[in-house]
This record gives structure tokens, C-alpha cells and sequence, in this order.
């Protein structure tokens, strides 16, 4: 697509030499004689670049630039003036413009200044797609899964994000509850503030203290210098605690202080430190048995239970296991610089009869595995990891079984046609068959 350069002058005979030579450059150029019908085009098309003349016939040119600034953020203007003044040139700066040059001295500079106004147009487009992209990998649109359980999940987070309210998410390992806390923050009146996690079953108790709390330079062997916690790096954000059921009891009751009073008290320090900060929490853990065994503060748990969402683990919506595992290798195929892959219906049907211990964590570390170990472009059953191959669902009783002789001759043919990269003859002498028994094989076992 052509970048586009739009000319506002009113002299129409250089109006329409600037319009020849930038088009031999390969722009696509708009033309206007004044401020007025510039706004309006740039309004109703969009443009890369303005060069603009500073006398116009209804504005000064210098003054016009705030309003296709405030018209078009991302649009870059290049004044043009017959006669040069510090001043005007100064003032145009400061109102956006990229560049100010005098008309027939600086006509060589136009050229090269419209390159250079591109470049920057597009970085700051790039920069922008990124954002959007950053946004969309933590939105709730990154949630992958059509099926009730999950959709559900997700309307319960949409309506509690524009809260502030304490969310806790219970469920097992690996079933994705930082991704919603992620999406959460995103869509509150936080994300454009700091989102912090820590994984609490990360850290021994003393550790976990000095990381959320911070220290003060002295207060204990080793504190050389102050530092700040994650408690106040989160100041105006968000604070996600994972694994809050692993925290040790007595650093639950400085966390509840926390929440109670918006203030904490730094290690080595006497005076309050005042935050504001949005808790989600996280465990697999029945916190409610905890509370039982004296292992979690009640009070605690009603604090930050405030809204709960259960994730569900991967065996109870195997609906979306097809497009969770498709989605997983597309994006290890683009990662490795594969070509695009696609998945075997037998390795489709022994990805949904497994039962996912490890949840959607396991299920994108073993399609991982499974990018790299594969050959050609068709993810096989054998390409999956054993117990994936092995597993028995208890409702069905049996699978296929991977250590048949059927099994194992598919995947020796399989093989030998992709060492010989599909020469039939060659595959046919080296299995040291008959090439009419080779491509009934074949049939036999759709290669």
C-alpha cells in the first residue's frame, strides 16, 4: 500500500510540480488550495504526511498544524514558507510540526524530510499494533474455549473487572488463573497501572516477607541497599498472589492489615507506607479445609473472597481441547519456523480421551514436544508423548493400542515415505516389499 502525502498551497502551478515529483517517488498525493478543504480531505481519507505552506488564503499555516495534530495524532506536517523566520519556524515545532523549510532553497530536502516523516509514521503505527497486540494477549478475547463451563468464567470476569473488587480463583494447577487475572486487570480502570505477581509457594517465608514489603538498607545482613516491595510497586495496579494458600500464617496477618488499612510498614522501617491496589488471588487448594486444619485466617479468606471464579480443569470442557491444541501448534510452528502444521484425526481422538492431569499447561508443553519431535507437516499419535499414547479412559475401557503391530508397521511406513520423501519405489525396496503392497498399505492405512 502507497503512503499517502497530502499538499496544501494555494500557488496551484508549484502545488502541482511538488504533486509530480512526489508521485515519481511512488506516493499517492491528495492536493487542496486551503486549510479548510485540507482538514476535510485529511478527515474523510487519512494521510501519511502534510506538507503545508505557512500563508494560506483562510488560516496560517503554522496555527493549522494543532488542528491536523488534534485531527490526526499519528499524521506528520512539513511546513513550507516562502520567507524564513526563526520565530514561525520555532513556533511550528512546538506545535507538532516535523519540519519547517523554506521554499526553493530546501526544495532537495523534500525528498529525504518525506522519507523520514514515513519512517516515523510507520514506527509509531508499529509500536501502536504492538500495544493493541500486548492488550489483546491479556484480554478476555485470549481465552480460548466455546464451551459453557468456560464462557461462563468469562462473563463472571467481565462483570467484576470494572470493580474493584478482591477476586479469588480457585481450581487446579494449570487450568490458566493468571491469564484471567491478566485479562481482569486489562479490563479494569487499572491497565493502564502496573500489574504484579508472585507466586507465593515460590519463596521460603522470610523471602516472600522481604519481597512484598520491601526493606530498608541495614535492617538485616545482607540489606545493602533500600528496596522497594511488590506491594508498592503495585501502587494504583494490580497485586496477583498465586498460590495465596502457600503463604505462612503470620505474613497472613500482615496482609490483611494491608487490605484493611491501604498501608504497610517496610522491613527496618516505623513509619506507614500508604498504597492503593486491587488484590486477586489464586490457590488450588481448598482454603475452606485449610481454615479447618488452622493452616489459612478465616478472616482472610472472606476478605479476599469477596468474588470467587472456580476455573474448570481440561477434562471437564474437552470441547475445547481441539482448538486449545490447534491454536498451541500454530503458535509453536510460527516459534520454530515451521510451515503450517495440522493434527491427524487419531492423534485429535487421543488428545480428547486423555485426562489432562496437568491441564492446559500440560496440553501446550506436550504439543511443544510434539512440534519439535514430528516430520512433515501432520502432527501422528506417535508424535505424542507415551502416556498420551498409552492412556486408557476409564469411561471407554479401551483405545487403540499404540504397541499393536498394526501400530507400529503404520508408523515404520510412515517414516520410510518421509525419509525418502514420498518416493514410493525407494520406501518399497528399502521395507523390502512390493511396490503393489506398498501402496496397498497405504490405502490401508490413509498415508
Amino acid at each position: 500500500m502507497k503512503h499517502r502525502v497530502l499538499i496544501i498551497d494555494d500557488e496551484e502551478k508549484l502545488r502541482q510540480l511538488l504533486s509530480r515529483i512526489i508521485t515519481l517517488e511512488g506516493f499517492e498525493v491528495f492536493q487542496t488550495g486551503d486549510g479548510r478543504s485540507g482538514l476535510k480531505l485529511l478527515e474523510k481519507t487519512g494521510v501519511d504526511v502534510v506538507l503545508c505552506d505557512v500563508k494560506l488564503p483562510d488560516d496560517n499555516g503554522v496555527e493549522l498544524v494543532k488542528k491536523i495534530k488534534a485531527l490526526a495524532p499519528q499524521t506528520e506536517v512539513i511546513l513550507l514558507t516562502a520567507y524564513g523566520n526563526i520565530p514561525d519556524g520555532v513556533q511550528a515545532i512546538k506545535n507538532g510540526a516535523f519540519d519547517y523549510i523554506t521554499k526553493g532553497d530546501d526544495n532537495n530536502r523534500i525528498i529525504p524530510l518525506l522519507n523520514r516523516a514515513i519512517e516515523k509514521v510507520t514506527l509509531h503505527k508499529r509500536v501502536q499494533q504492538l500495544e493493541q497486540q500486548l492488550g489483546n494477549k491479556y484480554s478476555f478475547d485470549s481465552v480460548i474455549g466455546t464451551s459453557e463451563i468456560i464462557q461462563q468464567a468469562i462473563l463472571f470476569g467481565k462483570k467484576v473487572a470494572p470493580t474493584d473488587a478482591t477476586v479469588l480463583f480457585t481450581g487446579e494447577t494449570g487450568t490458566g488463573k493468571e491469564v484471567f487475572a491478566r485479562a481482569i486487570h486489562e479490563a479494569s480502570n487499572r491497565s493502564n497501572k502496573s500489574f504484579v505477581a508472585i507466586n507465593c509457594a515460590a519463596f521460603s517465608r522470610e523471602l516472600l516477607e522481604g519481597e512484598l514489603f520491601g526493606h530498608r538498607a541495614g535492617s538485616f545482613t545482607g540489606a545493602v541497599k533500600d528496596q522497594a516491595g511488590l506491594l508498592e510497586e503495585a501502587h494504583n495496579g494490580t497485586l496477583f498472589l498465586d498460590e495465596i494458600g502457600e503463604m505462612a500464617i503470620d505474613l497472613q496477618a500482615k496482609l490483611l492489615r494491608v487490605l484493611e488499612s491501604g498501608e504497610f510498614i517496610k522491613i527496618g522501617e516505623t513509619k506507614p507506607t500508604k498504597i492503593n491496589i486491587r488484590l486477586l488471588a489464586a490457590t488450588n487448594r481448598n482454603l475452606l479445609k485449610e481454615i479447618e486444619a488452622g493452616q489459612f485466617r478465616e478472616d482472610l479468606y472472606y476478605r479476599i473472597a469477596t468474588f470467587k471464579i472456580n476455573l474448570p480443569a481440561l477434562r471437564e470442557r474437552k470441547k475445547d481441547i481441539k482448538e486449545l491444541a490447534g491454536f498451541y501448534l500454530r503458535f509453536f510452528a510460527e516459534k520454530t519456523n515451521r510451515k503450517m502444521l495440522h493434527i491427524s484425526p487419531e492423534a485429535f481422538r487421543a488428545l480428547e480421551s486423555y485426562n489432562w492431569p496437568g491441564n492446559i499447561r500440560e496440553l501446550k508443553n506436550s504439543i511443544e514436544r510434539s512440534v519439535i519431535l514430528m516430520q512433515g507437516d501432520e502432527l501422528h499419535v506417535e508424535d505424542l508423548p507415551l502416556e498420551i499414547q498409552q492412556y486408557q479412559s476409564p469411561a471407554s475401557g479401551s483405545v487403540e493400542n499404540p504397541s499393536s503391530l498394526a501400530s507400529m508397521e503404520k508408523s515404520h511406513i510412515r517414516r520410510i515415505l518421509q525419509f525418502t520423501k514420498g518416493n514410493k519405489a525407494e520406501a518399497a525396496r528399502i521395507l523390502e516389499i512390493g511396490i503393489a503392497t506398498l501402496y496397498r498399505k497405504i490405502d490401508e492405512y490413509r498415508l
